[in-house]
């Protein structure tokens, strides 16, 4: 990482910072101007000459102009010193990077005082040049660890102050940060920012996290970052400046129909615009760097990835293929820093600010540039795994299984099928503390919940695709045996070599002998309990992986793309299952991937029937259901109710269930999933670890899957009289939708009207039981 990006100073930047040397101001500004000379930048007599002719103008502002009577030689002298510094730094700061400045300054101040390096600080950190404060901070640094006691607390200071200025002022992140992060990684994060202001919070985790592990001698050569460079929250505000988009600031305050309204005109409008010179040259320098490796363009906002909000999925994240002229390659990296500008005025992220009270916070948007980790494979590029990682696992499917150590989501090719729900594709699920038990108990079972397709980019396309598996999968795909086995219809057969694949053998994805017989499980333990135990919280990751051979052995390396604490629910404890309710008081009872929590009073239930949503057939009629959903969401705002409805709430698949996001189901208590058996008996896949997911945690919405099985031994109840034949109050909340109702397709309950009482679900994750009755 040695390439240097930095933005123009301002000549009120000088002017400030030179105001915190009033006695060496002058002689600081006497190199200045040698440096002004020096250059060419303005002859000597020129300068002068500039000078008399703006303090004569300056006499006549002031009303004190007369030719035939000067004012005195004192106050001549005083005007004209003043006119000279104001011309100096405006020369200097428009023609010369701030490194230069701060360089100058550090050379002043040797000057005056030869013993640069002594112990106690002779200025001020927070009024400081960076430059001052990085080469104090690196002559700490370089102290025997036996002599750096008498300046921890100086060297403290300056990373708090660099950590604040650079990358978050929140103080759980600094606390954190100031401990892990030394001022050689600090000096490689400026040389590499854009423009002024914060990396912003993705930028940020990812550092510290990765700098968490290189500290941990068993991991210090397994553990990378990619290549990445940092956009500063500042520039937004340039761009946005630049290109007349005032009318767009105030945009978080409208009613959220207006911000729906806008948001396709304001992405367009910053599609439209043009960037500073200083972004388009640097720009062009990251290209150079790069090369032709595909890249990656994120948002990192000043609040994403922070101590209790993680902003999952709100804002873009744009693929950049660069495979094409330069030309190209430059308008399309652009064009992602665009897209993720004009996400910030998202109607989701927005209303997601507005519910957690974050909505007059100055939410500027950092940008993290980063090179796609992976290898080439024929025409396409990507990494061998990827996935989502948890150091605590909130969702146990077998009770072997130990919340502390972890829990993954694992993909082949890029992460973005672990992270994102998608209809009939399925991550594997991993317990850290058992990895080869699976939620899926049979061969049937594991086929229909493994991996069918896969995200990569086509390099001969300059495409950013998603793939069946069967095109891109085979028995050349590097680690095949560690990967997949061979579909035998009862069974699945392991590899035992890439010989023993027939062409017309069927492979499914089901990573069995990379969770029984190598490492990889330890480095994952490892490495997410590692980032905890110095957090003092659990921890979300993004990661990819790349396998290799060393010494005869298969061995791994963990590329972190982003950390975070993990979201929890609050007050999430176990809840007591009451062994005597009535059967006429039971509403549905369940068992399986369970969470902890009780709800009570629980007064409407919103019923989207499995079997009736099954039989529609009509894509238009189900994305309507979705669009009732969003409005019963704002009817029943402040009222306590729970969605109920067929398999996967929040698919990108229609037919697997009902297509909302969080905006259209913020306001709920609890979202159930029911799953039916079908021919396969299979079970709902666990949403834990999705964006949709962690948008759930963060509302305070408890996520229940419920498994009705034909089997009698499974103990499943549901009552389908209830929610099927008790009348529904959906016209009266919103006239224009009681056809859905009357048709079955949908239903609203008031269980006070219906029945006297509230509900209540009790959930208990260490039985993996759960329970809904009426109060």
């Amino acid at each position: 990482m040695e390439t240097p990006i930095r933005s123009k100073t301002s000549t009120i930047d000088i002017y400030v910072k030179l105001a915190q040397y009033p006695i060496l101001a002058d002689r600081i500004r006497d190199r200045m101007r040698d440096e002004i000379f020096r250059k060419g930048i303005v002859a000597e007599r020129v300068f002068e000459e500039e000078v008399i002719e703006k303090a004569i103008a300056s006499q006549r502002r002031e009303g004190v102009y007369d030719p035939f009577n000067r004012e005195s030689a004192a106050i001549w002298k005083s005007r004209t010193a003043r006119i000279r510094e104001f011309q100096t730094d405006f020369y200097f700061g428009n023609n010369f990077p701030p490194q230069r400045f701060d360089e100058l300054v550090k050379e002043v101040i040797e000057n005056n005082n030869p013993k640069a390096d002594q112990i106690d600080l002779s200025f001020n950190p927070e009024l400081a040049p960076w430059e001052m404060l990085f080469r104090q901070g690196e002559i700490y640094e370089s102290i025997p660890e036996s002599g750096r006691e008498r300046v921890r607390h100086h060297l403290e200071e300056i990373r708090v102050v660099l950590i604040k200025g650079m990358i978050s002022d929140h103080l759980q992140f600094i606390g954190v940060a100031k401990k892990v992060l030394s001022i050689k990684d600090l000096r490689m994060l400026y040389a590499r920012r854009i423009g002024e202001g914060k990396i912003g919070g993705k930028a940020a985790g990812m550092i510290l996290a990765w700098r968490i592990l290189k500290n941990i001698p068993e991991l210090t050569d397994k553990v990378f970052i990619p290549e990445s460079y940092f956009i500063g929250s500042e520039v937004i505000y340039d761009f946005r400046t630049l290109n007349n988009m005032s009318y767009i600031m105030n945009q978080k305050y409208r009613p959220l129909e207006e911000i729906r309204r806008d948001y396709p005109e304001a992405i367009q409008d910053h599609l439209n615009g043009r960037f500073p010179e200083y972004v388009h040259s640097q720009l062009k320098a990251v290209l150079e760097h790069m090369g032709n490796r595909p890249m990656i363009v994120r948002s990192s906002s000043l609040l994403e990835d922070n101590f209790g909000f993680s902003f999952a999925g709100k804002y873009e994240s744009i693929f950049c293929p660069n495979q094409g002229t330069p030309e190209e390659n430059l308008e399309d990296l652009k064009n992602g820093i665009r897209r993720i500008y004009a996400s910030s005025l998202n109607p989701e992220a927005i209303l997601y600010r507005q519910k957690h009270g974050l909505i007059d916070y100055d939410e500027r948007m950092g940008i993290l540039i980063q090179e796609v980790m992976g290898e080439p494979f024929g025409r396409y590029w990507f990494p061998t795994l990827a996935g989502v990682g948890f150091s605590q696992n909130a969702w146990r499917w077998h009770e072997k299984i130990k919340r502390e150590d972890g829990f993954l989501r694992l993909v082949w090719g890029m992460g973005t099928r672990a992270v994102d729900r998608i209809g009939h594709d399925y991550a594997r699920l991993i317990g850290l503390s058992h990895p080869q038990l699976r939620p899926e108990s049979d061969a049937k079972r594991i086929k229909a919940y493994s991996q069918k397709f896969v995200d990569l980019v086509d390099l001969v396309d300059n495409e950013f695709k998603t793939l069946p598996i069967d095109e891109v999968l085979g028995k050349r795909s590097p680690h095949i045996g560690m990967l997949a086995e061979i579909d035998k219809g009862d069974y699945l057969q392991p590899v035992l070599s890439k010989a023993s694949i027939r062409p017309e053998d069927d492979l499914v994805l089901t990573f069995n002998k990379l969770l029984t017989e190598s490492s990889y499980p330890q480095l994952m333990r490892t490495a997410l309990k590692s980032i905890e135990s110095v957090y003092g919280l659990p921890v979300d990751t993004e990661f990819s992986i790349e396998i290799f051979r060393k010494e005869g052995k298969t061995d791994f390396k963990l590329n972190l793309l982003q950390c975070r604490p993990l979201s929890e629910k609050k007050d999430s404890q176990p809840a007591e299952i009451p062994a005597d309710i009535p059967e006429d008081k039971l509403l549905f009872k369940t068992k399986g991937l369970v969470p902890d929590g009780r709800v009570d009073d629980i007064r409407y239930v919103v019923f989207v029937d499995p079997e009736a949503y099954k039989k529609i057939g009509d894509p238009n009629i189900q994305l309507e259901l979705g669009r009732v959903v969003t409005r019963i969401n704002q009817k029943l705002e402040g009222e306590k109710f729970i969605l109920m409805g067929p398999g996967r709430w929040g698919s990108s698949n229609i037919e697997l269930g009902v297509k909302v996001g969080y905006a259209d189901i913020h306001n709920t208590i609890a979202l159930i999933e029911i799953s039916m058996s079908g021919a396969d008996g299979t079970a709902p896949e666990l949403s834990y670890g999705t964006h949709f997911f962690q948008d759930l945690v963060e509302a305070d919405i408890f996520s229940l899957p419920v498994h009705l099985s034909n089997d009698e031994a499974d103990n499943s109840y549901f009552d389908w009289g209830l929610f099927r034949e008790a009348p529904g109050i959906l016209a009266e909340l919103l006239p224009e939708d009681g056809a859905h109702e009357e048709s079955g397709r949908l239903r609203v309950i008031d269980l006070v009207q219906q029945t006297g009482s509230t509900a209540t679900i009790c959930m208990n994750g260490l039985s993996d039981k759960a329970v809904a009755f009426l109060s």
